[in-house]
């Protein structure tokens, strides 16, 4: 599904060929987004085109569901804020989607229910992949799901952990060093997140859902399992929600 308020990347359709398998191989995975809410400039790594993620919060802004996957969700289809209404795990049986490093789609819709607010503080500044990256020739089995959960916690809990502002605080760095200054900063519910994320630019949604199929409890924008992945200034940051009965 695409607006006719986007501008897309040359391998927009690539991305979503290369990625269908997905839908078709892994239960854990309702959709396929273009869109990284995160994905100013400063906050991705720009020497990774190829690289996916999986996500809990639903992007929008360019996306792909299996036939299946909108006969379940159609007759129960909101008359409005569709997007918000797909944040919602109750609504999509707690699955996953697929986001990319770097947006496949360009937003230039100003004008909407925000009056331009919105676009002018966010939209335009996230930034369009402009190289071809051949998807339908990669490996991109590191998403499915039991390889990409084991290796996530694995990563994350093997970072230091800083403070938003210590990260905020460090020297800017080559981007293809990025990846060797990696850390973690914990947050311990909605108030924590947003402060951080404000701190380092990044968005500051967080969403309550209440959950009974795993322990999940919130949402913040672009997070899997309560991880959220970004690039700063100092290098890639991972933003781990701290709970106490384990992953």
């Amino acid at each position: 599904m695409i607006a006719d308020d986007l501008d897309v990347s040359p391998d927009f359709f690539e991305y979503f060929l290369g990625t269908y398998p997905l839908l078709k191989k892994d239960p854990s995975i309702w959709c396929i987004s273009a869109w990284n809410d995160n994905g100013k400039k400063e906050l991705i790594d720009l020497g990774s085109p190829e690289l996916l993620h999986r996500t809990d919060f639903f992007p929008g802004l360019g996306w792909m569901l299996r036939r299946e996957m909108w006969l379940d969700l159609e007759p129960k289809w909101p008359e409005a804020f569709f997007d918000d209404w797909l944040r919602d795990p109750q609504n999509t049986g707690a699955r996953a989607c697929v986001r990319p490093e770097i947006s496949r789609t360009f937003s230039f819709g100003k004008v909407g229910v925000s009056k331009g607010l919105f676009f002018d503080m966010h939209l335009k500044y996230i930034h369009l992949n402009e190289k071809f990256v051949p998807f339908t020739t990669l490996d991109l089995g590191y998403l499915l799901k039991e390889t990409y959960d084991a290796t996530l916690e694995d990563t994350i809990s093997s970072l230091p952990a800083m403070s938003a502002d210590e990260v905020a605080a460090l020297p800017r760095v080559d981007p293809s060093k990025r990846a060797t200054t990696a850390v973690r900063v914990v947050y311990t519910d909605a108030k924590s997140f947003q402060r951080s994320a404000k701190r380092l630019g990044l968005m500051d949604d967080f969403r309550k859902f209440n959950i009974e199929v795993d322990v999940r409890e919130r949402g913040a924008t672009s997070a899997f399992r309560g991880f959220t992945t970004t690039f700063g200034t100092g290098g890639l940051t991972h933003y781990r929600k701290h709970v106490t009965d384990g992953f």
